[in-house]
């Protein structure tokens, strides 16, 4: 089977889908209009621009092009994290957190399973590996925001729990302990409920393009099984990474809770 090349006319057929949403918001005087409309705007640019970038990177296929790329995608990938949570760290440590964590998960488990299962030769070739590390960081930069906004909130929310058990003589780890479970279980959640309806619910988008482009299903399943678990292992160890590190950053070696370390999304 051939599909046809799409024509911006077919593209801007499926764009009214969107813009019925945004008379639907309008009807209903729910405010959210202008930001469907960015929001698709801004999908438009960027992934024009990316496929631009893409067809480029394929062409040289170079190790310094692939790292740079990649490097841009975690610094974007931080800056949204970042975007996301309504308290923060002061400083720098509101974007380094995030983006560290991020960078830590991302990097080494696209080189794992590059080296390992992909076996793209040579590894670092882009047409494998920015994909692979663009499904990553997308997950894991969920994971990460959910975990780091928990945590901090957890804290907000509960410090007079948790500065009881310092003044009964727990130290400040077990004082935090359920603060940062809860942190971990809900930047867990999405990935959890991901894999659970992978499959039965929903057919994963790399399986569906594969098949789309001919692939036999038994094979398709088999990379895009591969994916979720290299998605998984990325979210778990960048929330894991990102919880512990803000932790770290909310408490101090005098074993206090540091709540003025963080801001308010609109602080100046």
């Amino acid at each position: 089977m051939n599909f046809a090349i799409l024509n911006y006319w077919d593209i801007g057929l499926a764009a009214l889908l969107l813009v019925f949403n945004a008379g639907l918001s309008l009807a209903f005087q729910l405010g959210l209009e202008k930001r469907l409309l960015i929001a698709g705007t801004r999908m438009v640019v960027q992934l024009t621009m990316v496929g631009l970038v893409l067809k480029a990177l394929f062409a040289v296929s170079s190790p310094l092009y692939t790292g740079l790329a990649a490097m841009v995608m975690v610094l974007f990938a931080g800056r949204e994290a970042m975007a996301r949570q309504d308290r923060r760290f002061e400083g720098y440590w509101s974007y380094g957190i995030g983006t560290g964590a991020m960078m830590a998960a991302g990097l080494v488990v696209t080189v794992f399973g590059l080296t390992t299962q992909i076996h793209a030769d040579p590894w670092y070739d882009p047409r494998y590996a920015i994909p692979i590390l663009g499904m990553i960081l997308g997950n894991t930069m969920n994971g990460v925001s959910l975990g780091l906004e928990r945590l901090v909130s957890g804290a907000h929310t509960r410090r007079a729990g948790i500065e009881a058990r310092l003044m009964l003589g727990a130290d400040i780890r077990k004082a935090m302990r359920g603060v940062m479970g809860d942190a971990m279980g809900a930047g867990l959640t999405p990935i959890i409920n991901s894999m659970a309806a992978a499959g039965l619910v929903s057919l994963p988008g790399m399986m569906t393009g594969q098949i789309l482009a001919g692939v036999a299903p038994v094979e398709a399943v088999k990379y895009q099984i591969l994916i979720i678990f290299l998605i998984a292992g990325g979210t778990g160890f960048g929330t894991f990474v990102a919880v512990i590190a803000a932790s770290r950053r909310l408490t101090d070696a005098r074993q206090r809770l540091r709540l003025d370390r963080l801001m308010v999304k609109s602080d100046p």
